[in-house]
């Protein structure tokens, strides 16, 4: 098995880089152009919504889950209508690295054979991270606090 294991490796550094144009000539053009960003919140999120969301970022206010509920699914009808039918959750642990966790719009309705559903949710949106390698009886703690 590890043999196949490094002729692998060893194919992926025959791997030539494929060539990217620009889209467009200026940068500002696309740059940014898939970031649920103040213009997108301003069409996907109701006043009220946003208004709550931007005391949470200004002043600090907790992000409650029925706020990040109504946020999540804004978020979920841009990208949706975007194509998207996945999402990533990117995070910066502090040993000079990145992960990722993909995951899909799609949770299973409930027991096998009943199909599946659209989801996105508060929850989903702002998780928090387990990470038993740290507390000896594991645990919970945010992503950002992460060492290991």
């Amino acid at each position: 098995m590890s043999g196949l294991r490094f002729q692998v490796v060893s194919e992926a550094f025959k791997k030539m880089p494929l060539a990217v144009e620009s889209p467009e000539k200026s940068t500002p053009a696309y740059y940014g152009k898939y970031v649920f960003g103040k213009e997108q919140m301003l069409k996907y999120l109701s006043k009220d919504t946003l208004k709550k969301f931007m005391a949470v970022v200004k002043n600090g206010n907790p992000l409650d889950r029925s706020l990040a509920d109504h946020i999540a699914a804004g978020i979920k009808q841009w990208a949706t209508e975007l194509g998207a039918t996945h999402y990533t959750h990117w995070f910066q642990p502090l040993t000079e690295g990145t992960a990722e966790k993909h995951d899909s719009f799609i949770e299973y309705a409930g027991a096998p054979g009943e199909g599946v559903i659209e989801e996105f949710s508060g929850k989903l949106l702002a998780q928090q991270e387990p990470d038993a390698s740290s507390f000896p009886s594991g645990g919970l703690r945010n992503t950002c606090e992460a060492r290991g």
